[in-house]
């Protein structure tokens, strides 16, 4: 006796291969053009990035006393604080960004081709250091170097000295030490991930054919590593022309920069075309850099 087959299934049910599937009852008067669902996002960063924006254009072509819509422009352009917060805020950017090169090229090195226990939880607390705050290493900064800091209270403790000999963090070379100490992070990670896709074949080659350690670096690592070198140094670039959290918190008054005069103008004159102006300026160098990033990451495959 044959066993009973499978029950046949209707052409509509699920079972039949190739069948489209059914839309509920209702639904396909919801249908709407694919172009419509770009409109939410779009007044979403509308009304939440370019409204603001506008307004801070309007204000800096809008002075508050009258004039012309650029004569904004033309005092900050002509006022030396705003020369010399320039100045100081591309060398800083430019120092900052060169340091994190070096010194991120040579961690990630160690990192990535010196065995040493421990190096795999070190990768790791990169990516994890990513996520902090800038003010977080200014402040453990100052907890070791500051005016009652750890190395002055030593000093103080040893030599019965009134006061320690370590007071550069107020200084623009103690946030030029600050910026490098937060955004080396920021080169290392494109560079470990480039080492990661090196073929080691190449570096055995080398050293089978007696090159140094120091020319393996230069000839072999080196060529391998410079668009994430690009990348890296790019987008640090970037954030150190727009670093605020680590100049205010080191107490550098002599140090003034175009988000530090920003903020002067704006919450300390109430000069807010001034502020604008500033603002507008910072913007389109940021964007600018932000744009040279885009283009050397792609080319990076970062």
């Amino acid at each position: 006796m044959k066993a009973p087959g499978p029950a046949p299934q209707s052409p509509a049910g699920p079972g039949r291969r190739g069948s489209a599937p059914r839309t509920p009852a209702g639904l396909d008067r919801l249908r709407v053009p694919v172009s419509w669902w770009a409109l939410p996002p779009v007044v979403v960063l509308a009304l939440g990035f370019l409204y603001p924006l506008a307004l801070v254009v309007q204000q800096s072509l809008t002075p508050e006393n009258g004039g012309g819509a650029f004569d904004a422009y033309a005092s900050v352009f002509a006022s030396q604080s705003f020369r010399e917060a320039l100045g100081t805020t591309v060398w800083l950017a430019v120092g900052a960004t060169a340091g994190c090169l070096v010194l991120g090229f040579a961690l990630a090195l160690v990192i990535a081709f010196v065995p040493f226990p421990g190096a795999r939880a070190v990768a790791r607390f990169i990516d994890v250091f990513l996520s902090f705050p800038s003010f977080l290493i200014t402040l453990a900064l100052l907890f070791l170097y500051g005016t009652v800091g750890m190395a002055n209270g030593l000093v103080t403790g040893l030599t019965g000295a009134a006061e320690g000999p370590f007071h550069f963090l107020t200084t623009p070379w103690g946030v030029l030490l600050a910026e490098i100490t937060y955004f080396t992070p920021f080169v290392m990670r494109p560079l470990l991930a480039a080492f990661s896709q090196l073929d080691t074949a190449q570096l055995e080659v080398a050293a089978g054919l007696g090159a140094r350690p120091a020319r393996i670096v230069r000839q072999v690592i080196l060529p391998e590593a410079l668009p994430a070198l690009a990348a890296g140094g790019s987008l640090v670039l970037v954030m150190c022309l727009n670093e605020f959290g680590i100049v205010l918190f080191t107490g550098a008054k002599d140090v003034t920069t175009l988000p530090m005069l920003i903020y002067g103008k704006a919450i300390l004159e109430s000069d807010y075309p001034a502020a604008c102006v500033v603002a507008v300026v910072n913007i389109a160098i940021s964007v600018g850099l932000f744009g040279l990033y885009r283009v050397v990451g792609k080319r990076a495959g970062a």
